[in-house]
């Protein structure tokens, strides 16, 4: 159909760029240890402080950031109550399954759904025993082609599929592999010393996901083969949770 005069209008550069930096904004908060000053924010941002300070109070005007006693600005609450909403029926149907898992295996189990680019932690349950677990925190990010939750999405996908479709990357031997048995490990490719083990789950109207656990490979003496069957098993329980 062609573009109207209203479709082809192109895009305020202004408006986007001051979008971007927003949101840009948010991530650099989201992955700094604490709170941090509008000077560092700035500098993350490579603009003025000025500019900083006028995207800061937007944010602040939106609950979504906020400042300490000391003027440093960290997430608001505002975030979580946006991060509640995405996928919320999976998080739903999933958690009970990853606290079960959590508990029974003395990991953090987690569920890592792709957004197309990425593979991000959705939502994440730690042991209840207290132990020394690897901590994988929801919006941490990693390429599809590392890790086992990427190789466990990635076998959701036949060799032929894969390069049929516009996703960069290889079909790599152990995607082929986690296709045959129905889960996929990793280790050291992530973090150095850790290691995954994760089975896909792919539920119609979801995003491609997988469900995963994560430890330090030098703590665990569990067989990953028994760790699979036991994901492989979760990941059926979220998907009948659902409805499929």
């Amino acid at each position: 159909m062609p573009k109207t005069a209203e479709t082809a209008k192109p895009v305020d550069s202004a408006h986007s760029q001051t979008l971007s930096r927003g949101i840009r904004l948010l991530e650099v908060l989201a992955e700094a240890p604490g709170p941090m000053t509008i000077a560092e924010l700035a500098e993350a941002l490579g603009v003025h402080r000025s500019i900083a300070y006028r995207i800061l109070r937007t944010l602040e005007d939106h609950r979504l950031v906020t400042r300490d006693e000391s003027g440093r600005v960290l997430p608001a609450p505002g975030l979580a109550a946006l991060a509640r909403s995405v996928q919320r029926d999976l998080q739903t149907a999933a958690l009970p399954e990853l606290t079960a898992l959590a508990n029974e295996l003395s990991m953090s189990a987690l569920v890592v759904v792709w957004d197309h680019r990425e593979c991000i932690t959705l939502v994440t349950v730690e042991p209840r025993d207290g132990q020394a677990t690897v901590l994988q925190r929801p919006g941490t990010r990693h390429p599809l082609g590392l890790g086992a939750p990427g190789i466990a999405i990635q076998s959701t996908y036949t060799e032929e599929e894969w390069y049929a479709s516009d996703v960069p990357g290889d079909y790599r031997p152990v995607v082929a592999e986690a296709r045959r048995t129905g889960f996929a490990t990793s280790h050291d490719e992530v973090i150095s010393g850790v290691s995954s083990v994760a089975a896909p789950l792919v539920v119609p109207g979801q995003l491609r996901a997988a469900v995963a656990v994560v430890y330090a490979s030098a703590a665990s003496s569990l067989d990953p083969a028994l760790m699979g069957r036991r994901l492989v098993e979760a990941a059926d329980a979220i998907k009948r949770a659902l409805g499929a």
